[in-house]
């Protein structure tokens, strides 16, 4: 292997020399599935053409295309069309004058891309800042990605205070969008937090409720929440067709929080263009997705890295850590490859922190099992980066790490536990965002998913589908109704 490191035009790097050389992944390794490579080359090709993946049907067990890869691209006939990232854009404009917050309902895909984009934008402290500090833009709030009693409730009382300090000093009513996100609508733990927080809110006196559905557009044969928007009289925006929930944060599904916080669509969705040409080269040594699946699938296969930390090292990107953890954990923990054949696929991925973790589950990545592949994340410029002073010069400890800018001393945490991890042969690489902007997190959050795809088809499973989650589905329904009769 020629080169250990993939750096993009726009500064977007992938550091894969700690995955590769003697004691580790070895160009022989790579040469050994040469033909399987070849094989997800020619399949990737023919989703990016015809939307197709051999042998994916949908959970009613019809034939159902894989469009995520048409997302970057926006043009006429596209799911991502002029008009419809117009009106995306139209409806965060007119967020600024009707509407004081929004509640998110989602789950999966539908939460966990939306908090994404809400963390790289807002930070912690955007619902505490004033609306002339916000841009503008409303409060955010998210529920529905989780049935929990205490913080449905919590989430109730911070809108009610809201609305009394808005009566208080005003005397009008306090503007809440609600944004429900559901395919079908049937979704319990969506449905149920919104119907909650819906009759409330509905029933509170001095608050205004609009609600925005984000469902299935299918007019003709319309999913429960698309006929209750019919009905409503509520405004929707579209769920695709052949993009699955992990896949959705580049269509409406996740766009509509972007549209919300004032987060720039275009740039986001001209990163991931990017990286998927970037991505459209036969040589693997130049496909940043391409490698990072082949080197992840050979770590797993060959020497047995079946668990895979995940390790932003920026508190705002932990959520981009957690949305990959569905991405990584449903599309490839298959039990079944495509010929039928019982394989139990796929590695167990893990969300930590870095510095935070260093300090909770470093002990574990550097002494426990050797069966961990350690993928970080870095910020290279920061928007502001904050001189450690000397503040105590009678401290010598203290004083010795004075005088560097705190990103100076991240990025020494970093490099220090990359070293020390591969220096007892345990595997990590690095992806590096020359920024923390939309347009580099657009080519981070695609590659992953590109490299799913690919990895799904090394390993000869269907990287779209999620036949386990169906399982506890088909149990949960009759349950749910055994325990209202015993009310």
């Amino acid at each position: 292997m020629n080169k250990d490191k993939l750096v993009l035009a726009s500064g977007f790097a992938f550091d894969y020399g700690n995955m590769v050389g003697e004691g580790k992944i070895t160009a022989a390794d790579i040469e050994a599935i040469q033909g399987k490579i070849e094989a997800a080359q020619e399949a990737i090709r023919t989703m990016r053409k015809d939307g197709v993946i051999r042998g994916h049907l949908s959970k009613d067990g019809e034939p159902e295309r894989v469009l995520f890869s048409q997302l970057p691209y926006v043009a006429e006939g596209n799911l991502n069309s002029p008009a419809s990232i117009k009106r995306l854009l139209d409806f965060g404009e007119a967020l600024k004058e009707s509407t004081d917050a929004v509640i998110s309902f989602g789950i999966g895909g539908s939460y966990l891309g939306n908090r994404v984009l809400y963390d790289v934008q807002c930070g912690a402290y955007w619902n505490s800042m004033s609306k002339e500090e916000r841009g503008g833009y409303p409060k955010l709030y998210f529920s529905g990605n989780n049935l929990d009693p205490r913080s449905t409730e919590e989430l109730l009382a911070e809108i009610l205070r809201n609305a009394r300090k808005a009566q208080a000093h005003g005397g009008e009513d306090y503007r809440v969008k609600l944004v429900v996100i559901s395919k079908s609508g049937s979704t319990l733990d969506t449905m149920a937090t919104f119907m909650i927080l819906y009759t409330a809110l509905c029933q509170a006196e001095g608050i205004s409720v609009s609600v925005t559905a984000v469902t299935d557009p299918n007019e003709e044969k319309p999913t429960l929440l698309k006929k209750l928007a019919t009905e409503q009289g509520w405004d929707t925006f579209s769920v695709p067709d052949g993009v699955g929930g992990r896949f959705s944060i580049f269509s409406e599904v996740g766009l509509i929080t972007a549209a919300c916080i004032g987060f720039d669509i275009e740039a986001f969705l001209a990163g991931a263009r990017a990286m998927d040409e970037a991505c459209q080269t036969d040589s693997v040594e130049d496909n940043p997705a391409l490698m990072n699946a082949v080197l992840k699938y050979i770590a797993a296969e060959t020497y047995g890295r079946d668990i895979e930390v995940f390790m932003p090292y920026a508190d705002n990107l932990k959520s981009t850590a957690e949305w990959y953890i569905q991405l990584l954990a449903e599309s490839l923990g298959k039990r079944l490859d495509r010929n039928g054949d019982t394989v139990f696929y796929g590695r167990t991925p893990i969300v930590a922190v870095g510095t935070t973790d260093m300090h909770a589950q470093t002990q574990q990545h550097q002494d426990g099992k050797h069966n961990k592949v350690v993928q970080f994340l870095e910020v290279g410029q920061w928007e502001s980066d904050p001189m450690i002073p000397d503040a105590f010069p009678s401290a010598p400890k203290l004083s010795d790490i004075s005088g560097l800018p705190i990103s100076a001393a991240l990025q020494a945490a970093l490099e220090s536990n990359a070293q020390a991890l591969v220096g007892d042969d345990r595997m990590n690489a690095v992806f590096h965002l020359p920024k923390l902007n939309a347009f580099h997190l657009g080519e981070l959050l695609y590659l992953l998913a590109l490299s799913i795809a690919y990895e799904g088809e090394l390993a000869d499973v269907d990287a779209f589908d999620q036949p386990g989650v169906e399982g506890y589905k088909r149990i949960l329904g009759p349950l749910m109704q055994q325990k209202k009769a015993q009310q």
